[in-house]
């Protein structure tokens, strides 16, 4: 079973909004190509669920990397990328050792487990995991004015408005993204990272 799609890595396509330093970091993205080429070589050994947490894991690390934030979304020059987690501790688990000692335009990557009732301020990627659907829609509502790139795998949560939806297609593993709730939360996302979406919506989900 196939679930990695290999476009976005294979064909760089335009970029709307080039990011600096784009030969370096896709000189620092050389370990994610290797490690997702021994993923996908790997399939039939490994439990499909596990695999599936590896890639989207991967996705994670790489959206974040065609993400621009606006001006003041860091407290410090140095500041690091935070990626938050909710109702998905596996997931995070596997984030946080596939980012080790890495980084994201020159920022160290952080993994947080996010909890119902804890603050978003300081994340700047929320994955959206198994949770009831009222603490769903409490984080959603309380992303709404944050400068957060949202995350999920549930047509039902990316309908309430989460930019980004994970979804599986000819087996392997897409992604939607929805402009609106972008937009609305003034991030952008760059050109390249469109072109490898299954499917753009340009009114929202």
């Amino acid at each position: 079973m196939a679930i990695l799609n290999w476009t976005w890595w294979r064909h760089p396509g335009p970029l709307r909004h080039p990011a600096r330093g784009a030969g370096r970091r896709a000189h620092r993205w050389g370990w994610l190509l290797l490690l997702l080429g021994v993923l996908c070589a790997e399939t039939r050994a490994q439990v499909p669920g596990e695999l599936e947490r590896q890639v989207k894991a991967a996705y994670l690390y790489k959206f974040a990397g065609f993400v621009e934030w606006p001006d003041g979304s860091f407290a410090r020059p140095d500041a690091p990328l935070v990626i938050g987690v909710a109702g998905a501790d596996a997931l995070a688990e596997q984030l946080e050792q596939s980012v080790a000692g890495h980084s994201v335009n020159g920022r160290a990557v952080q993994v947080k487990k996010v909890r119902r009732g804890e603050t978003l301020a300081g994340l700047h990627v929320l994955y959206l995991g198994a949770l009831e659907k009222a603490a769903l829609q409490e984080m959603l509502a309380a992303s709404r004015g944050l400068a957060l790139l949202t995350v999920s795998d549930s047509d039902e949560v990316y309908a309430m408005g989460s930019m980004i939806n994970f979804v599986m297609a000819e087996d392997k593993v897409r992604f939607d993204v929805a402009l609106k709730p972008v937009a609305q939360a003034h991030i952008r996302i760059s050109a390249r990272m469109l072109l490898a979406a299954y499917r753009v919506q340009t009114g929202g989900a």
